[in-house]
């Protein structure tokens, strides 16, 4: 798993993270439009954000197949590191966003 040793702002900067909850809403449904509906957004907003993520990643990351669309070992690979740390992002924001902290 990658640690926070290897933290890269500028890297970080080159992806918005909202594209990542849509790589990880389209990896738990199998489908666009689910992860559409999941995330109060256009189908076609999922779709643009599937083809700069491919762009991004260089890769499929997920190919349709019987009407579902199918993660490629990539995107099971991101998938892995990905999701535990949105994960934590969540608990983060969470616990600390300014409507939510109080102070011990």
């Amino acid at each position: 798993m990658v640690g926070l040793n290897s933290f890269d702002p500028k890297l970080l900067r080159c992806l918005d993270l909202n594209k990542l909850v849509v790589f990880i809403a389209v990896y738990r449904s199998r489908s666009a439009s689910a992860a559409a509906a999941m995330l109060g957004v256009s189908q076609p907003a999922i779709s643009n954000t599937l083809r700069d993520l491919r762009a991004f990643f260089a890769d499929d990351l997920f190919l349709r197949r019987d009407k579902r669309l199918h993660a490629t070992p990539k995107a099971h690979k991101i998938a892995q590191v990905l999701e535990p740390s949105l994960s934590i992002l969540s608990d983060v924001f969470s616990q600390f966003a300014a409507n939510t902290f109080q102070a011990l």
